[in-house]
């Protein structure tokens, strides 16, 4: 098994100034960053043939740890960039890594329409319910009566679902994994990046550093175990009440079926035009 991890490491990994890596101790971005490329790994993908991008953030700062293509992008625009390189040559595997301010704050209404458009792009969204990199702010998915730097005293809106977003916009395949659930979530990020169409995996992540300590959990390791205790699979939630699902949370493949890409839709009108 060690072997098996140096390989992968060696094979993935930018092995330069790069290392050791930006993010606080224990921060779950490594462990989304081990899921990647493990998954990638699985499919026996080609480094030459994928292209990771990334917005801005914490999560931002992924791509510059992965031996393949790679795209630093503007805040909220990753997945514009991402359907311009998928739509210019359509043989790459594009994946998208976003953080959840990122990709459904400034970028929200770029998310929605990826996902209608049923693009042929995997989408990771790393949800640690705050703005991290920045100070500390409430995002749109920061909890009802969470504390964070822009609401001290308890936070008065609703967050929103990532998952049931993406659902309802109209994306492929949707699934919800965290970063404890770590063999579940190399095969849900594996699934995505084999889906045609626009595929979306939202990962809970612990921030102790930014969340966590105004919430109660000053470490990875309380965050870790809340995301074991609050976490029930699809399958299950389905056979249980309101009142038990009170403050949990559904992780798993939540919506997977087959309909036309964007991708595919357009390479035919450019085969008819270069006809005409």
């Amino acid at each position: 098994m060690t072997a098996e991890i140096t390989r992968i490491r060696h094979d993935y990994l930018r092995h330069d100034k790069k290392f050791p890596h930006v993010w606080c101790p224990g921060c779950g971005i490594g462990i989304v960053l081990g899921s990647l490329i493990r998954a990638i790994d699985g499919l026996g993908l080609k480094k030459d043939d994928l292209v990771l991008a990334s917005g801005i953030g914490c999560s931002g700062r992924l791509p510059a740890y992965v031996d393949f293509n790679t795209l630093h992008t503007t805040h909220g625009r990753a997945l514009t960039f991402s359907t311009g390189i998928k739509l210019a040559n359509p043989s790459l595997n594009v994946i998208t890594v976003m953080g959840d301010g990122d990709a459904t704050a400034i970028g929200g209404n770029h998310f929605i329409h990826a996902a209608r458009r049923n693009l042929n792009l995997t989408a990771i969204i790393i949800n640690n319910q705050i703005y991290g990199m920045t100070g500390g702010q409430y995002s749109p998915t920061t909890p009802y009566g969470s504390n964070s730097t822009t609401s001290p005293y308890g936070h008065i809106e609703h967050a929103f679902s990532i998952a049931d977003l993406a659902v309802t916009s109209g994306a492929s395949y949707v699934a919800r994994g965290t970063v404890y659930h770590v063999p579940a979530l190399d095969k849900l990020i594996s699934k995505g990046i084999k889906k045609e169409g626009f595929s979306v995996i939202e990962i809970m992540t612990n921030c102790h550093t930014q969340y966590g300590r105004r919430n109660g959990m000053s470490d990875p390791v309380t965050m870790m175990k809340w995301f074991k205790d609050h976490a029930v699979t699809a399958t299950r939630a389905k056979k249980m009440s309101s009142d038990e699902l009170q403050d949990k949370f559904s992780i798993g493949v939540l919506t997977d079926i087959d309909k036309p890409s964007y991708t595919e839709e357009y390479q035919k009108i450019r085969d008819r035009a270069k006809k005409s």
